[in-house]
């Protein structure tokens, strides 16, 4: 009877051990991008580069914590022109703002999916975003979602009326333990 004990106390202490799940994220395993429109025509874009992390309590995604640092230097276009111009001061300015990052504060179910909110800092200013996403974490971890920011919000006003200050984003995560 002391040895069922002992065992039903170790299966206990190892599920409330591998309960946790930490993802790491990576420019391989997770997809940042980006498309900016104006009146003529729109321009799609990403970032190559970035590390992160998930860590999911209990399989509960709504106890999940999310952090990226996206190096934005490895941002890209559909055009190389484009791509330097965003890197420049009217835009990102990598030169002095080197990192964007995320970090959630909740996530709340809904019926068709997930709310995140956090904290995205971007071209050296911070704001709190809430996006819907899709989140399935029983076979590693995918998460998707679309959404939209204000590109003002961020400093990055250029192009007033000839550029949309929504630009939507795209972040698409497929990672395992």
């Amino acid at each position: 009877m002391r040895f069922l004990s002992v065992l039903v106390l170790a299966a206990a202490g190892s599920a409330a051990f591998a309960a946790d799940a930490k993802f790491a994220l990576t420019g391989e395993n997770t997809k940042v991008e980006f498309t900016g429109t104006k009146k003529d025509g729109k321009h799609d874009g990403g970032f190559k580069t970035l590390v992160g992390s998930v860590t999911v309590p209990g399989d509960d995604p709504t106890k999940a914590t999310i952090e990226v640092t996206i190096d934005t230097d490895s941002l890209y276009s559909d055009n190389p022109g484009l791509t330097a111009h965003l890197k420049n001061k009217d835009f990102f300015d990598v030169k002095t703002n080197k990192t964007s990052t995320f970090k959630s504060t909740k996530i709340e179910k809904g019926k068709d999916g997930y709310t995140v909110t956090g904290d995205l800092t971007l071209n050296g200013k911070t704001k709190s975003i809430s996006f819907p996403a899709k989140i399935d974490t029983k076979s590693g971890l995918t998460l998707n979602a679309a959404f939209k920011i204000d590109r003002t919000e961020f400093g990055m006003s250029y192009g007033a009326g000839k550029v949309d200050n929504d630009v939507a984003l795209r972040v698409d995560v497929k990672a395992k333990k």
